[in-house]
């Protein structure tokens, strides 16, 4: 991996890890349109830099992570399904992380749902995380597991989730956000335990671009998180519903035709 394609994927990653979107979809694409073979460190530098892109809500969020203990059992109740099927399904996941005609579906009839998302939760009122009780909180967790397939994403499943349970859009990505920081640190430290126990290393070169790359995904992932806040109060997902459905169709139209999708 060079310092361009370790830029242009953290970029991607940025751009996408709070947009309903899927960014390990595009990552996926990316790596692809790039001409990258799924080596074990392509695999987990795509895992590993989503904790830069997740630094970013500590950052912007600071306030908010220590308002009570009460915040912090919510988000480890939340977090607590996709840890199980996390584990009992990780060697499944690693598979379908190269699957990318699973993306194509995924983001296509996910964008079918974000079409109609706005109009079957327009009566929500539910604004701050104080109205979230533990039961909301499992069940928003049990929604993140749909995000285990990669291009489901898991912010479009957390906020849905959030939003079945009375949530505003604002509040319910909010808690999305807030809930992507241990389901990330967990990833991370199981992609790099798992990178270590089948006797790999990191040489100097491959610590650097995940230093980069974390750093680029960070930086990005801050401008990104506020301009979605306000597309999405003042839009909805529809925007993002469409253009799931377009680059799915475009990709099951490629996969269909058996036309490489790579351009390096």
């Amino acid at each position: 991996m060079s310092y361009l394609q370790a830029f242009i994927i953290a970029v991607i990653e940025g751009l996408t890890e709070f947009l309903p979107i899927s960014s390990t979809g595009h990552m996926m694409i990316g790596t692809a349109l790039l001409g990258m073979e799924a080596t074990p460190f392509v695999k987990l530098f795509t895992v590993a830099i989503q904790l830069g892109a997740i630094l970013s809500v500590v950052v912007l969020y600071f306030k908010r992570f220590f308002k009570s203990v009460d915040f912090y059992v919510k988000l480890v109740v939340a977090f607590i399904p996709a840890a199980i099927f996390g584990l009992l399904l990780g060697d499944y996941i690693d598979a379908a992380l190269e699957n990318l005609m699973g993306v194509a579906i995924a983001l296509f009839a996910g964008g079918i749902i974000l079409l109609f998302v706005d109009s079957w939760f327009k009566n929500n009122r539910l604004d701050d995380e104080k109205d979230i009780n533990y039961s909301k909180a499992l069940k928003i967790g049990l929604f993140q597991c749909l995000a285990l397939w990669p291009g489901m994403s898991r912010s479009a499943s957390t906020i849905i989730g959030g939003m079945t349970q009375g949530l505003t859009r604002k509040a319910a990505a909010e808690f999305s956000f807030f809930l992507a920081v241990p389901t990330m640190f967990a990833a991370t430290a199981k992609k790099l335990l798992d990178f270590y126990k089948d006797g790999l290393v990191l040489n100097s070169q491959e610590v650097n671009l995940l230093i980069f790359g974390n750093v680029v995904a960070f930086v990005v992932a801050l401008l990104a998180i506020k301009t979605f806040i306000g597309f999405l109060s003042k839009h909805g997902f529809k925007t993002f519903g469409w253009y799931r459905i377009v680059v799915g169709a475009i990709l099951i139209g490629l996969f269909l035709l058996k036309i490489p999708i790579a351009i390096v």
